[in-house]
């Protein structure tokens, strides 16, 4: 009851919220002069050894946990009957709460709030743990707006062997599930990137990607649904922000980011390439910032049409040019050009190449260039200049035909027009690789003229970043 003091010192004042486990109030800690947030296991649990060291279990857990953006445990104990952990009191609201008020954040605000929950829950998966219930809900803002995670409660271990609950018991909050939660297989780190990514999703749209009338039609769109297009709801996201977004919401764990620290990382470049504006409305590029051990600074973001709307008229054009070079003389070809080419060649992105630094360049993405997909891409590094700061020749992003195919045009898309670049081709991923067309200035999408030997592995090889410090490579693709 409100003014009841547990444990001769923890004065209870009132209800925060109440869970299917607990109760968490704000109470006043009588022999520090200072307030708590103190959480009691509900007293029909008291006898269930399983839910008593499921509650204890979060105290012992989360007590690991020393980070700015995680909650901190302050005490543990059970007085008359009750189990109860004290944390550390946040004054403000949740997310969801935050949601309610202001409807989608902007783009910048949702970034910084996802990279600070980011930083917490990787803190949690160095220590072995998976949160399990990633939701708005459980992520408080302090007075100055700092985010912090909160509610441990059904936190995994990744040692099976002390972990309470077993596989194929699903337990989660619905809208934030992810489909290997919804199918009751094991959780790993990347549950949490999956749960995390739907509360980016929301705080850009102030709506969940799967609503559903119950749990059960909810995880199954989970397991079964693509999530639907940021960019459709929110036209002013950036492209590598509702990349980074898809690879998260991924079905299958394997195909999300290979840790929490590489989906913050990928944030943190969404957030440099923002930009600002000062009080003239006058564009303000990021603050170059050198990273430590490596040769390079944060590449400049220019408004840019949408790389579909320049697709698109690219081939309205080229249909007209054919509408007019076959008109007028019965539907029949009068004038010259290039001979047709064979069929379209199968690529895929294999590795970047940096053979002059450290070997690779985001290899990680590299399959991202040929995937079909327009929003997603492989990018270079960041460099002071278009010639790579004076260190290398170029760098260059590795594709495999899938075996020798003598290769007759290459076509490249991009969402950061103005570099230059050639097609080079070798009999190895790691190379030698020899030039096999012109050097071209790239545009939105760029076709180069390949004569060569047949080769299985191509490259194309960037000699200068023009106006940029890093460019994207959106998709290659190849025809014999």
């Amino acid at each position: 009851m409100i003014g009841d003091v547990i444990a001769e010192r923890y004065e209870l004042v009132e209800i925060c919220g109440t869970g299917g486990m607990s109760t968490v109030y704000k109470a006043h800690d009588q022999l520090l002069e200072r307030n708590v947030a103190l959480k009691v296991l509900h007293p029909h649990y008291s006898d269930d050894e399983e839910y008593i060291e499921r509650f204890r279990r979060e105290a012992r857990a989360v007590a690991q946990l020393s980070h700015p953006n995680i909650v901190t445990v302050i005490d543990r104990g059970e007085a008359d009957g009750h189990q109860f952990i004290v944390f550390e009191y946040i004054d403000g609201e949740n997310l969801k709460e935050l949601i309610g008020r202001t409807g989608p954040l902007p783009v910048r605000r949702a970034i910084e709030l996802a990279v600070a929950v980011a930083d917490g829950l990787a803190v949690a998966h160095e220590h072995g743990l998976v949160h399990r219930d990633v939701k708005p809900q459980n992520v408080l803002l302090n007075g100055d707006g700092e985010a912090k995670v909160t509610d441990f409660g059904i936190a995994r271990s990744l040692d099976v062997e002390h972990g309470v609950t077993q596989t194929g018991t699903v337990m989660g909050t619905s809208n934030y599930l992810s489909p290997e939660q919804a199918s009751g297989k094991p959780v790993t780190p990347a549950t949490d990137v999956y749960s995390l990514g739907v509360v980016l999703y929301e705080l850009l749209t102030a709506e969940v990607p799967f609503p559903g009338d119950n749990f059960v039609a909810v995880a199954m769109k989970h397991l079964n649904d693509p999530p639907p297009d940021i960019l459709q709801i929110r036209p002013d996201v950036p492209l590598r922000l509702a990349s980074a977004l898809d690879r998260a919401l991924e079905k299958e764990p394997e195909r999300r980011f290979a840790s929490m620290e590489a989906f913050a990382a990928e944030l943190r470049q969404s957030l440099e390439e923002l930009g600002s504006f000062d009080a003239e409305h006058t564009f303000i590029a990021p603050s170059p910032v050198l990273r430590e051990g490596a040769p390079h600074r944060a590449r400049t973001r220019r408004p840019r049409w949408p790389l579909y709307l320049l697709l698109g008229l690219i081939g309205a054009a080229a249909i007209a040019a054919g509408v007019l070079t076959l008109g007028g003389s019965n539907g029949k070809h009068t004038g010259t050009g290039a001979a047709a080419t064979g069929g379209p060649v199968t690529l895929a992105g294999v590795s970047g190449y940096d053979p002059q630094g450290t070997g690779g360049e985001h290899d990680a993405d590299a399959a991202k260039a040929a995937d079909g997909n327009p929003s997603t891409f492989w990018y270079t590094e960041h460099y002071r200049s278009a010639d790579f700061g004076g260190l290398k020749d170029g760098v260059g992003l590795v594709l495999d035909a899938g075996s020798a195919t003598k290769l007759a045009r290459v076509t490249v898309t991009s969402d950061t027009p103005g570099f230059t670049a050639r097609i080079e081709s070798g009999s190895s991923p790691s190379g030698p690789f020899t030039p096999v067309s012109g050097t071209q200035t790239v545009t939105a999408s760029t076709t180069f003229t390949v004569s060569g030997a047949t080769a299985r592995y191509y490259v194309v090889w960037i000699t200068s970043l023009g106006s940029h410090q890093s460019v994207d490579v959106n998709e290659v693709k190849a025809r014999s």
